[in-house]
């Protein structure tokens, strides 16, 4: 549904609830469309669940000593 700004302005209530419903309501000046209105993601949000990589992953005894001089200069984008 595309509405002009005056109408959007004087409907407002009754536009929010058709977006609210699952509606998009485009509002547009002089025809061109300005703005969109998009009912929000209200879904079940997941979750977080530690653990689910547990073992997948190996961390070796080296692994927070310093990088060695050449692999530094490369993260770092100079030359070695």
């Amino acid at each position: 549904m595309q509405v002009n700004i005056y109408e959007a302005k004087t409907r407002l209530s009754e536009l929010v609830e058709q977006a609210r419903q699952g509606h998009t309501v485009v509002i547009a000046k002089s025809g061109t469309p300005m703005a969109k209105l998009v009912p929000l993601d209200s879904g079940p949000k997941r979750k977080i669940r530690f653990g689910l990589m547990k073992g997948e992953f190996i961390e070796t005894a080296d692994f927070d000593d310093p990088l060695a001089d050449d692999l530094l200069a490369a993260f770092e984008g100079r030359e070695p």
